[in-house]
């Protein structure tokens, strides 16, 4: 079966620091796969270079067995079309009201009139537990946690196969974070999307994965069932998951 995404010894680096150094990743298609990994470990680097967003120096990205490493124009547009995206902190436009923000790209990137786009909105809205009239709020009326939900809404407006989450549960405190992965597990299985998410957030990464990997120093350095991890052997990933101080994982520290 072909994968839905797959990254073949993708590399980038940004003057002398290198990001990725030889990521090698395969999301097969309705399965769940959390990254994790510490902060500048190269995680939003490698969505972003899927995403077209940054190209790599090397190695090759396929979508549904399709190289989109360096397409552009409308090639580019038709792929982007498989994809929804919840951005860490919800990234919601100011200036819009709710519905607007989850139809945008209903409106601006398809062409869709306002009226069923904003039927459409109101119905994302209520799959994410936001009722009708949260639709015409606007982004600074509401709570950090129904911020995220939107923000859900708009990334499975347009019913995507590709789901890429960037650190869902950032800015929440325990009881809403739950919510939260709740809300992703259920409207994941609702649209049957492939899903990629980024994370540090351990108590996350278990909830709403079915695979996890670890990356660190530019590569891929583990990965396997979620229920595994706890068994890893790998030292790396042991401290990570416990969040101990001591261990391989040096934290660079300034005076």
């Amino acid at each position: 079966m072909t994968a839905k995404i797959e990254l073949r010894g993708v590399k980038k680096r940004f003057g002398s620091k290198v990001v990725l150094d030889g990521i090698d990743l395969v999301i097969e298609k309705g399965s769940s796969l959390v990254v994790i990994g510490g902060s500048g470990t190269g995680k939003s680097v490698m969505i972003k270079s899927v995403l077209g967003i940054i190209r790599p120096d090397e190695g090759t990205i396929l979508v549904d067995g399709e190289e989109v490493t360096h397409i552009n124009g409308a090639a580019r547009d038709r792929v982007m079309r498989k994809f929804g995206m919840l951005f860490q902190g919800a990234a919601l436009f100011d200036s819009l009201p709710v519905w607007e923000n989850v139809a945008f790209g209903l409106i601006q990137g398809r062409g869709m009139a306002r009226k069923p786009a904003r039927d459409i909105a109101i119905q994302k809205l209520a799959k994410v537990g936001l009722p009708e009239d949260v639709a015409f709020l606007s982004p600074a009326e509401l709570s950090g946690g129904m911020q995220k939900r939107v923000g859900l809404a708009r990334a499975i407006a347009a019913d995507p196969e590709i789901i890429f989450f960037d650190e869902p549960t950032t800015g929440l405190d325990p009881i809403m974070a739950d919510v939260i992965n709740e809300l992703i597990v259920s409207t994941v299985k609702d649209v049957g999307a492939t899903t990629l998410s980024i994370t540090h957030d351990m108590a996350s990464a278990r909830k709403i994965s079915d695979r996890i990997a670890m990356i660190y120093g530019g590569r891929i350095i583990w990965q396997g069932p979620t229920a595994e991890i706890d068994r890893s052997g790998n030292p790396y990933v042991e401290q990570f998951i416990h969040g101990r101080a001591e261990g391989p994982i040096k934290m660079a520290v300034k005076a």
